[in-house]
């Protein structure tokens, strides 16, 4: 009787503990490139990137076209030009080409620098967001469901009571977007046989 009393009380115990573990693990999700793309914060970032972007094609424009001009003239008084002179704008034609291609790489590395640089405090607040949400809502977990690929995954989680993503927009002081209705999906009966 003594050893059925221990078993039992084994059995409760284990069961304590293995509840006690179910309920102390609570796992949120939440996606950052769709809280990103809809904040108005981001949407700032995106504005100045093009205004600025805007202005580097500009000059790039500039640039090519007056490489063109400078093309097209040599390519109609080439033949009419000493050797000195067609030598000379041969190296300022290269030398324009050499620039145009310097100058487009310097604007797409300060581009990025700049997009870096402006998104930075963005993600500060959303990451400070989605720590303060998952700590009032007791998550211990909040997983990136737009991980790349060698990252984990997750397989199922359950979107109407995981999906932090909402809470993280009011968090941030902004409405959440419209959620899209799910694609219905039919399925075909198996043939009778």
């Amino acid at each position: 009787m003594k050893n059925k009393f221990f078993a039992a009380f084994i059995a409760l115990l284990v069961a304590g503990i293995s509840v006690n573990a179910q309920t102390a693990i609570k796992i949120g999700y939440t996606n950052l490139d769709y809280i990103l793309t809809n904040i108005p914060d981001a949407k700032d970032v995106e504005a100045k990137l093009k205004t600025e972007s805007a202005q580097y094609d500009k000059l790039y424009q500039d640039k090519v076209a007056d490489f063109q001009k400078k093309l097209g003239d040599y390519e109609k008084n080439g033949a009419t030009m000493s050797a000195v002179i067609k030598a000379d704008r041969e190296k300022e034609l290269q030398n324009l080409q050499n620039s145009i291609q310097e100058f487009q790489q310097n604007a797409q590395t300060e581009l990025q620098r700049k997009q870096q640089q402006l998104l930075a405090p963005v993600l500060e607040k959303i990451n400070k967001a989605i720590n303060e949400v998952a700590k009032e809502n007791g998550y211990t977990h909040v997983f990136n469901t737009d991980a790349g690929p060698g990252t984990t995954a997750i397989l199922f989680v359950a979107p109407t009571e995981s999906d932090i993503s909402d809470l993280v927009f009011k968090k941030l002081g902004a409405t959440p977007p419209a959620k899209q209705p799910a694609a219905s999906t039919t399925t075909t009966p198996a043939p009778k046989k």
